[in-house]
C-alpha cells in the first residue's frame, strides 16, 4: 500500500502526525507501505483482525451502565414486548456510524474540528460544549454503575471507585495504542458474560421471537406515555452523540485508511451484533427473572435486578450480572472520556493520540484524567442524588439526540470534504427520515420532563404534527424542479483523501439551512435549560 494518507498530489489534512504510520491493532499490524491484494480467506481474516476494534469498542461502550438500566427496566416492567425497538435501531446504528467511519477514514480530522472549520466557530464551539457537558454527566452514570456493581458484590465503595478510576486512567496512559486496545477489547469480550446468564434463565424462545418480530405497545392507552418515554430511552441509550465523536477520532488514531474501509465496516457490523445480542439478552433474562414475582413491573436499578436474578436462579448468576455491569461501566468510562479528550484536542490543536505518552500529549491526557476524577468524586459525595443524575442524563441525551446527526448529514454531503465518498441519494433519504424521528422523540421527551402529567393523547398529537410536517417537507423536496444531480464518480476512491483544511475554508450554507440550524440550536438550548431547571427543582424537593 502506498502512503494513502499522503496520496500523490495531495498534502495531508491529518492534525496530529502520530495518526500517520502503521496500523497497530490489538491482534495484528498492517504496514503503511502494504499494497498487497487480500485475495485469500486467510489474508482477509488477518487484515480484519488487525483492523477490528473501533466499531466493536464503540458499540460495547454503547451497552454501558445507562443501557443496563434502560434494558433492565424494559424487561422487568414490560417483558419482551419492546424487543422490536432493537431491530428498528440496527439500520439507524449502522448508517450513523458508517458515515462517521467514512468521515474519519477519508478526512483524518475529528468530528468537532470539521464542524468548527466548515461551519464556523459558533457552531463548532457549541457542538463541543454540548459534547463536553453531556459526556461529563454520562461519565458520572458510568461510575454510578460501578457503585451499584461493587455494592452488590460486597466490595467497599470508595476503594473500589478509586481502583476503577486507576484502571481507566492507567490503560489509556501508557503511550501504546495497541496496549490500550487490547485492554478495551478484553473488556468487550467480558460482555459475553450476558449470554450464559440468559441461557441459565432460559427466557421463552417464543416470547423472544414475538418480541423481536411483532411490534407492540404494552399496557394499553393508560400506560402509553410511560411506554413511549421508555422507547425514547432505548433510542437515546443506543444512539448517543459521544459515539459519533469517538468512532471518528478512534479510526483516525488507529490510522485506518480508505483502502481498509470494508474491513472497518465489517468491524462495525460485529459491534452492532454484540449490541443487539447483549441488549436482547438483558431484556430477555430480566423478563424471565422477574415474571410472576413481586419484582415484576417494579424496576428500581441494576442492583435490584441482580437481586431478582439471584432470587430466581442462585447467587452465582447475580454475581455474574454484577460483574457484567462493572465490565460495561468501565468500557463506557473508557469510550466517553476518550471521545471528549479527542474532541478537545482536535478542536484546540493539541496533541491527541493514544500513540503518544503523557509527556507528549499533556492536554489530551489532562482532559481525560480530569473528567474521570470529577466523575468519581461526584459519586463519592455522601447523599449525592445519583438516581436523579441518571434520569437527568437520560433526559439530556434524548433532548440532544438530533444535534450531532444534523452536522453529520451536512458533512457527508460536502464534496470538498468527502469527494467520491459523499452520501448517495438513498442514504440521504434514510438519514433525513431518521433525523425527523429523532427531532420528534426529542420534543416528546422534553415535553414529558417539563410536564410530567402529559397524556397519551398529547404525545400522539405531537407525533402526528411532526409526521404531517415531515410529509410536507419531504413532498416539497421530492417535487422540486431542477436539474437532475449528476451521478457520483467513485473512481479512485480508495486513494482519495481530504486536502488540508486550510485549502477548504468554510462551506456556504443556504439561507434555508441557516434558518433551520439556528431554529434547531435555539430549541436545543432552551430545552436543555428547561430540563436542567426541572432536575434542580426535583433535587431541591427531594431534600
Amino acid at each position: 500500500m502506498t502512503d494513502l494518507i499522503t496520496a500523490p498530489a495531495r498534502r495531508s489534512a491529518v492534525l496530529d502526525d502520530a495518526h500517520l504510520g502503521d496500523i497497530k491493532g490489538a491482534f495484528g499490524t498492517i504496514k503503511q507501505g502494504d499494497t498487497a491484494a487480500r485475495s485469500g480467506l486467510s489474508s482477509k481474516f488477518k487484515t480484519l483482525l488487525a483492523v477490528v476494534g473501533p466499531g466493536l469498542i464503540v458499540m460495547c461502550g454503547d451497552n454501558d451502565a445507562g443501557a443496563f438500566s434502560t434494558y433492565g427496566q424494559s424487561g422487568q416492567n414490560y417483558g419482551t414486548s419492546l424487543l422490536w425497538v432493537l431491530l428498528l435501531l440496527v439500520p439507524v446504528l449502522y448508517v450513523n456510524q458508517e458515515m462517521v467511519v467514512r468521515l474519519g477514514v477519508v478526512t483524518g480530522v475529528g468530528h468537532g474540528k470539521l464542524i468548527l472549520e466548515r461551519f464556523g466557530r459558533f457552531w463548532g464551539i457549541f457542538s463541543v460544549i454540548d459534547l463536553f457537558l453531556l459526556n461529563a454527566l454520562t461519565l458520572v452514570t458510568e461510575f454510578i454503575g460501578i457503585t451499584l456493581a461493587v455494592g452488590y458484590l460486597g466490595l467497599p465503595k470508595a476503594p473500589s471507585i478509586l481502583a476503577a478510576a486507576v484502571v481507566v486512567i492507567g490503560a489509556a496512559s501508557t503511550g501504546s495504542f495497541r496496549r490500550f486496545e487490547r485492554v478495551a477489547l478484553t473488556l468487550c469480550f467480558g460482555s459475553l458474560i450476558l449470554i450464559p446468564i440468559a441461557l441459565a434463565l432460559h427466557p421463552s424462545g417464543g416470547q423472544l421471537a414475538s418480541g423481536f418480530l411483532v411490534p407492540s405497545l404494552p399496557g394499553g392507552a393508560a400506560q402509553l406515555s410511560t411506554v413511549m418515554l421508555l422507547i425514547i430511552g432505548l433510542v437515546g441509550t443506543t444512539v448517543a452523540p459521544w459515539q459519533l465523536f469517538f468512532q471518528q477520532s478512534y479510526v483516525i488514531d488507529k490510522r485506518i485508511t480508505p483502502r481498509f474501509m470494508k474491513y472497518e465496516k465489517a468491524d462495525l457490523w460485529i459491534g452492532i451484533a454484540v449490541v443487539v445480542v447483549g441488549a436482547g439478552a438483558i431484556i430477555g433474562f430480566a423478563a424471565a427473572a422477574t415474571a410472576g414475582t413481586p419484582a415484576a413491573g417494579h424496576f428500581t436499578d441494576a442492583a435490584g435486578l441482580a437481586s431478582a436474578i439471584a432470587a430466581k436462579s442462585g447467587h452465582l448468576l447475580g454475581i455474574l450480572f454484577a460483574v457484567a455491569l462493572l465490565d460495561a461501566s468501565i468500557i463506557g468510562a473508557f469510550a466517553v472520556s476518550l471521545s471528549t479528550a479527542y474532541a478537545i484536542g482536535d478542536t484546540f490543536g493539541v496533541n491527541h493520540s493514544l500513540h503518544r505518552g503523557v509527556k507528549q500529549a499533556k492536554g489530551f491526557y489532562g482532559v481525560y484524567v480530569a473528567l474521570i476524577a470529577v466523575a468519581a468524586g461526584i459519586v463519592l459525595i455522601p447523599n449525592a442524588p445519583l438516581g436523579l443524575i441518571t434520569n437527568g442524563v437520560q433526559a439530556m441525551a434524548g433532548v440532544l439526540l438530533p444535534s450531532a446527526s444534523v452536522y453529520l448529514l451536512l458533512l457527508c454531503n460536502d464534496k470538498e470534504v468527502l469527494g467520491p465518498w459523499v452520501n448517495g441519494r438513498r442514504t440521504n433519504i434514510f438519514t433525513s427520515c431518521v433525523l425527523g424521528v429523532l427531532v420528534t422523540l426529542s420534543v416528546v421527551l422534553t415535553a414529558s420532563v417539563i410536564w410530567p402529567a402529559i397524556t397519551a393523547d398529547q404525545i400522539g398529537a405531537i407525533m402526528l404534527a411532526f409526521l404531517a410536517l415531515g410529509v410536507v417537507l419531504g413532498g416539497s423536496v421530492l417535487t422540486r424542479r431542477g436539474p437532475k444531480p449528476a451521478p457520483i464518480d467513485r473512481t479512485g476512491a480508495e486513494d482519495w483523501r481530504m486536502p488540508p483544511l486550510s485549502e477548504l475554508g468554510q462551506t456556504r450554507l443556504s439561507a434555508g439551512k441557516r434558518i433551520a440550524m439556528g431554529s434547531l440550536r435555539s430549541y436545543l438550548v432552551i430545552s436543555s435549560l428547561l430540563v436542567v431547571v426541572k432536575v434542580v427543582e426535583l433535587s431541591i424537593a427531594g431534600h
